[in-house]
């Protein structure tokens, strides 16, 4: 009987399939995911299947969409008003008054459907996905929802200050009327306004001038001020005038014309409804607030690591909804500083779910993502970021990475995988590399020069059931410790 080498017996025998590299987030959180407990919430009864939702949200964005798609195509920004513009070739091509272009490129910008690099125009994946992807229809209008009052302008006599604080009030508004589960009078929805915007300016300590009836205020204080009430100034920090009785009607008069725009609510008789598809976004931001405020880690207020640690057993959906939130409790510049910083560390799991939330900052990050690739250990991670960005297919974007970046990655993914994963994972995370057989694959580990080579690959030889392998991958992990090639 003949025995052969180890390696001989690898290159005859264990070929590698060539497949399509996983990212490090999937491949990694993978570990993880049998471990959530909490059962995913069921939408209100009678709430339509997703598909018709997202039937809707396409029917709302439609002119949205058509002149996303002839900008992206055209790549001219569709905003001067003037002969020969685009938005005037746009409404000749399209069949629109130059208003109704206006209206669709705004909204087009709002629900992602465009990127806007300098003068040009491309398309965002949730437009190149639209036809095919519910998920991408339904967060383009989401995100419109969320925009609602950039959608919809408020009056341009209207103090800039009631104006925010009905759009903070707003949420409060929307939940009230999806508890209803039905037609609310809008004197009601005016009650719950009042009373949350007096909570909103107690909780900034603001005191505003109550009118007393009795007697007449002294010489010099201002109108509306309580008797034996000094003379102030209504610029003083912590007051504020008395507001116009009709400010917060005509307000919210403005605020459900908007919603109404957007697709989230009806309006009739002196009333408001929310639209089945307003119905299902405003239950799904409720259900975001309770996993947020059941979660031990509380993301929103944690430092960047912690938030990405209690982010590892959430699902994509999930996880990208607590970026949000995170990322908009502070500044983009410290925000993004600070997920680098944790890029930067020594967990690979963090490395990767850290540029999964600047994939949520999106352009704003794109000047430190583009300083970063000149780190070698950032590298790999920001020219796939940057390559997704400027509008390659997420599942084609790592043929922008050289053979030695790709495999520096896939030794990353692995210590991810050892720090957080089971052994059965990585075995099958072997798979994944870009090269055809172990041998090779063996060969390119040891010259690429990971801090956690070793550690990989004695995990590996420990997990792997082939003798053979074994092997091969312990006397690759000694030749690496022992500084040999």
């Amino acid at each position: 009987m003949t025995s052969r080498k180890p390696d001989e017996q690898l290159a005859r025998n264990s070929r590698l399939r060539l497949v399509r590299p996983r990212s490090l987030a999937a491949t990694a959180r993978r570990a993880v995911a049998d471990r959530r407990t909490r059962p995913a919430p069921r939408p209100p009864e009678g709430t339509p299947p997703r598909a018709e939702l997202a039937r809707q949200a396409r029917q709302v964005l439609a002119d949205a969409v058509r002149v996303a798609r002839w900008a992206a195509v055209d790549r001219g920004l569709v905003t001067a008003h003037a002969p020969g513009s685009a938005r005037e070739r746009a409404a000749a091509a399209l069949g629109l008054t130059q208003e109704q272009v206006r209206t669709a490129w705004d909204r087009a910008r709002l629900a992602g459907l465009v990127e806007i690099h300098g003068d040009a125009v491309r398309p965002g994946w949730r437009l190149r996905a639209w036809d095919r992807d519910d998920s991408a229809a339904l967060r383009g209008w989401v995100a419109l929802l969320d925009a609602w009052s950039l959608a919809h302008p408020a009056p341009q006599d209207a103090e800039p200050a009631a104006v925010a604080e009905v759009v903070e009030a707003v949420p409060q508004v929307l939940s009230l009327l999806q508890l209803s589960a039905g037609p609310v009078p809008v004197p009601a929805l005016l009650d719950l306004l009042q009373q949350r915007v007096a909570e909103l300016r107690e909780q900034r300590c603001e005191v505003p001038y109550a009118a007393d009836a009795g007697a007449p205020p002294e010489p010099g204080a201002p109108a509306g001020a309580p008797a034996g009430a000094p003379a102030r100034d209504e610029r003083r920090e912590g007051t504020r005038a008395a507001p116009d009785p009709d400010t917060l009607p005509r307000l919210l008069d403005w605020a459900l014309e908007g919603l109404a725009s957007v697709g989230a609510l009806t309006l009739g008789d002196g009333q408001a409804t929310l639209t089945p598809l307003g119905n299902w976004a405003v239950w799904v931001k409720l259900e975001q607030i309770c996993v947020a405020a059941q979660s031990p880690a509380g993301h929103i207020e944690q430092s960047a690591e912690d938030m990405l640690r209690g982010c590892v057993r959430l699902t994509p959906g999930p996880a990208r909804a607590e970026y949000r939130a995170w990322l908009a409790a502070r500044p983009t510049g410290k925000a993004v500083a600070e997920l680098l910083t944790v890029a930067r560390g020594d967990d690979a799991l963090l490395r990767g779910l850290a540029f999964e939330a600047l994939r949520v900052v999106g352009a704003a990050a794109e000047a430190e993502v583009r300083a970063a690739a000149g780190e070698p250990s950032l590298r790999p991670y920001a020219l796939l970021w940057l390559a997704e960005h400027e509008g390659a297919d997420p599942d084609e974007a790592a043929d922008v990475l050289t053979r030695q970046e790709a495999t520096w990655l896939w030794v990353d993914t692995a210590a991810a995988v050892v720090d957080h994963g089971e052994s059965d994972l990585l075995v099958r995370h072997l798979e994944s590399a870009v090269q055809g057989t172990v041998p090779a694959l063996l060969d390119e580990v040891r010259a690429v020069g990971h801090p956690r080579t070793v550690q990989v690959l004695v995990a590996l030889a420990a997990a792997h059931p082939d003798p053979a392998l074994a092997k091969a991958v312990r006397r690759a992990a000694f030749q690496v410790h022992a500084g040999g090639a």
